[in-house]
C-alpha cells in the first residue's frame, strides 16, 4: 500500500472519529438543554433557591367613621436555614442579645437541618437592621482570617410579616376580641368574622448566595391577597363614653360586671357596645373567659323591665287600657306562694301608667292573669326572648323560656313580672327597641359593610323586621313609660332635661346556679325622645353591692350615655306632653271632671 493512500486512510478515519465524538457531544446538548433541562433546572433551584412565604395582612375593622380599632401593621420574621449555620453554640451567643433571647433559647432554634425555621415572630424592622448589620460586620471580618470563609455566620433571612395592632386598646375589646398567635380569631368579631378578615398568603422564591439573599432575585410566584375590611355601626365617641360610664359604675357599685347597648331603633344598628371589667387585647391572655362578649352569653332573669312584654301583650289583646284602674296589694297569694313588692305599702287603686310607673309585683300578676299562658308565652317568643337575636355574635347564647307544658303554678305570675326566665342584654335592648320602633322588632346588627382589598364598599343587607305589636299599643306604651322617669317613678335620675325620656327598670334577684338566688341584677332601659323614638339604651349592672335597684344603680349611666348621644347626634330637645297618663285612681277621677267641665 502506498504511503499516499495510508496517509488518505488514517485522515478518514481521524474525520469519522471527530464527527462521532461531535456528535456524542451534540447528542449530549440536546439531553441537557432540551430532554432533562426541567431536572437540572429544578436541582439547580434546590440547590440555589429557596421558596417562603408572602403573608397577607388581615383586614382592618373600623368604626361607622373610619376610625381603625383593629389593624393589620407590617413587622418582621426572621427565619434562618439551619444547614448554613456551621456552629450553632457560638451563633447563638452572638445573635441572642439583638433579638432579646437567652442563648439558651435560640440554640434549639439554629440546630438541626430545617432549611425554614423561624426564631423571631412579628419584630420591628429595626431588630431585623441591627441584626443584619451586625452579621454583615462579623462576616467581613472573619472572612480575612485564615480559613474565616468556612466560620461566617450564615443562613439568617427576613421575611414580610404582620402584627395585629389595636389602636384604641381596651375600648370594645369584648365586641372586636383579638386574635392568637397563629394569627386566628380568638374571640369577639375578630373569630366570628375570621374568614372574611383573613387574606390569602403568597409565595416568592429567592436566590441564596453566601447565606444571605442574592439582591434582585426575588421572584414573586403568587401575590398575596389582603383580607377584607369591616366597617362597623359602631361609633367611637359613643363606644368611648358608654365605656367610661360603665366602668366607673361597676367599680363604684363593687359589682361583677356591666353592660351597656346603643341601639337605633329602626336601623338595628348598635353604636356602642361596652362591658366592665373588660380587657387589653394588646397583651397576652391568661383566662380565656375573658374573651367572651357578655352582652349576648350572660343570660340573666330580666326583673322588672320584663313587665313591659306582659303590659304591652295584655293591651294588645285589649284587655287593659293605660288608664285601666287595679287594685294594688302589697303582697298577693298564687299558685301556693306569695307574692310581694319591692317595698311595703298599703293597697291602693292605681291605673296601668301607675303600677307600671312604681313597677308593682303584684299590679303585673293581675294583668299577666288576663291573658292566657300560651298567649303570654307567643308574646314573649315574638319580642325574641328564648331565641337568638340574628345579630351573629359570637358566643350568643338564645337565654331560656321554658315551654307551656312545663309551668307549674307559680310560673305565669312569676313570668309575668320578669323572672322565670332569662335574656340576654341584647335581647332585652330589642324588645325596648321594637317599643320605640312602633312595635316593630328588627334584628340588631354591628356589621354596616365590608372594603374589599381594591377599597370598593358593600352595604350589609338590611335588617330583617316583624311586626310584634300595633303602633297603637306602641305609642300608648311609650307614653306609659314615660311615668318611670317622672317625679313619681323609680328613676327620676334618669330623666334629661329639655327631652322626653321613656324607660323602665329592673331589680331582679340573681339566680346563682345552684338552683337559687343571691344577689340582684340592676337594670335600666330607656329611649329617647320619647314621642320619636331616634336611640335606645340599655344599662345592666350585676351584683351591685349596697344600693341594687335599677334606677339607682343603672338610672345615672343611662342618663349620661343618652345625654351625649342625644348631643353627638344633634338631637334638638323636645316640648313636654300634651298627654300624660293619671296614676292614681283618684286623680283619674280629678282628670274626668275636669274633662267634663272643659267640654260644657
Amino acid at each position: 500500500m502506498s504511503e499516499t493512500h495510508l496517509t488518505s486512510k488514517r485522515i478518514r478515519q481521524l474525520v469519522t472519529a471527530s464527527a462521532g465524538i461531535f456528535l456524542l457531544f451534540g447528542l449530549r446538548l440536546i439531553d441537557v438543554q432540551a430532554v432533562q433541562a426541567g431536572g437540572y433546572t429544578a436541582r439547580a433551584n434546590s440547590e440555589l433557591l429557596n421558596s417562603s412565604v408572602l403573608l397577607a395582612p388581615r383586614g382592618t375593622i373600623t368604626d361607622i367613621n373610619g376610625v381603625e380599632l383593629a389593624r393589620s401593621v407590617a413587622a418582621i420574621n426572621i427565619v434562618v436555614d439551619q444547614v448554613q449555620i456551621s456552629d450553632p453554640a457560638k451563633t447563638s451567643v452572638f445573635v441572642a442579645p439583638y433579638l432579646s433571647m437567652k442563648p439558651s433559647e435560640l440554640l434549639p432554634l439554629l440546630s438541626g437541618t430545617k432549611r425554614y425555621q423561624i426564631i423571631a415572630k412579628q419584630v420591628q424592622p429595626a431588630v431585623w437592621n441591627s441584626l443584619n448589620e451586625a452579621l454583615k460586620s462579623y462576616n467581613n471580618q472573619i472572612v480575612k482570617q485564615p480559613g474565616g470563609l468556612a466560620q461566617r455566620m450564615l443562613g439568617f433571612y427576613s421575611e414580610r410579616s404582620y402584627v395585629r395592632d389595636y389602636p384604641t386598646g381596651m375600648l370594645a375589646a369584648s365586641l372586636i376580641g383579638k386574635i392568637n398567635e397563629a394569627g386566628v380569631g380568638a374571640g369577639g368579631l375578630e373569630s366570628s368574622l375570621d374568614s372574611t378578615l383573613t387574606g390569602s398568603n403568597g409565595r416568592y422564591l429567592f436566590a441564596n448566595g453566601a447565606g444571605t439573599i442574592i439582591p434582585g432575585s426575588k421572584e414573586v410566584i403568587t401575590e398575596a391577597k389582603p383580607g377584607t375590611s369591616v366597617q362597623l355601626t359602631i361609633d367611637r365617641d359613643v363606644q368611648w363614653v358608654a365605656q367610661d360610664a360603665i366602668s366607673a359604675a361597676v367599680k363604684q357599685a363593687h359589682a361583677i360586671s356591666g353592660t351597656v347597648i346603643v341601639m337605633d331603633p329602626k336601623t338595628g344598628a348598635i353604636l356602642a357596645q361596652a362591658s366592665a371589667p373588660t380587657f387589653d387585647p394588646t397583651k397576652p391572655i391568661k383566662d380565656v373567659s375573658v374573651l367572651q362578649n357578655p352582652a349576648v352569653t350572660d343570660a340573666y332573669e330580666p326583673g322588672s323591665v320584663g313587665k313591659i312584654i306582659t303590659y304591652s301583650a295584655a293591651m294588645e289583646e285589649g284587655k287593659i287600657l293605660p288608664t285601666s284602674t287595679l287594685t294594688v296589694p302589697y303582697s298577693l297569694k298564687v299558685g301556693g306562694s306569695t307574692f310581694h313588692d319591692h317595698e311595703g305599702h298599703p293597697t291602693e287603686v292605681l291605673t296601668a301608667t301607675g303600677a307600671l310607673a312604681i313597677s308593682s309585683n303584684t299590679a303585673a300578676i293581675q294583668v299577666g292573669s288576663m291573658i292566657s299562658h300560651d298567649t303570654l308565652y307567643s308574646y314573649l317568643q315574638k319580642f325574641g326572648v328564648g331565641q337568638l337575636t340574628g345579630s351573629h355574635l359570637p358566643g350568643e347564647t338564645q337565654g331560656i323560656l321554658h315551654p307551656v307544658s312545663t309551668w307549674s303554678a307559680t310560673s305565669a305570675p312569676t313570668i309575668a313580672f320578669g323572672q322565670g326566665y332569662s335574656v340576654t342584654a341584647l335581647q332585652a335592648t330589642s324588645v325596648f327597641a321594637t317599643i320605640a320602633n312602633n312595635g316593630v322588632r328588627v334584628t340588631p346588627n354591628v356589621v354596616a359593610g365590608y372594603f374589599d382589598p381594591s377599597g370598593n364598599f358593600t352595604p350589609s343587607k338590611p335588617s330583617s323586621t316583624t311586626q310584634v305589636v300595633s303602633p297603637t299599643t306602641a305609642t300608648q306604651m311609650r307614653l306609659m313609660m314615660e311615668s318611670v322617669v317622672g317625679k313619681d317613678g323609680t328613676a327620676p335620675e334618669a330623666a334629661i332635661p329639655g327631652y322626653r325620656v321613656a324607660g323602665k327598670t329592673g331589680t331582679a334577684m340573681r339566680a346563682n346556679g345552684k338552683g337559687g338566688y343571691s344577689g340582684y341584677t340592676a337594670s335600666f332601659i330607656g329611649f329617647a325622645p320619647a314621642d320619636a323614638p331616634r336611640y335606645v339604651v340599655s344599662v345592666v349592672v350585676q351584683a351591685p353591692q349596697g344600693q341594687h335597684f335599677g334606677g339607682v344603680v343603672s338610672g345615672p349611666v343611662f342618663k349620661k350615655v343618652m345625654s351625649f348621644v342625644l348631643q353627638a347626634k344633634h338631637i334638638a330637645p323636645t316640648a313636654p306632653s300634651k298627654i300624660s297618663y293619671p296614676l292614681t285612681e283618684v286623680a283619674l277621677k280629678a282628670s274626668q271632671v275636669k274633662a267634663s267641665h272643659a267640654s260644657r
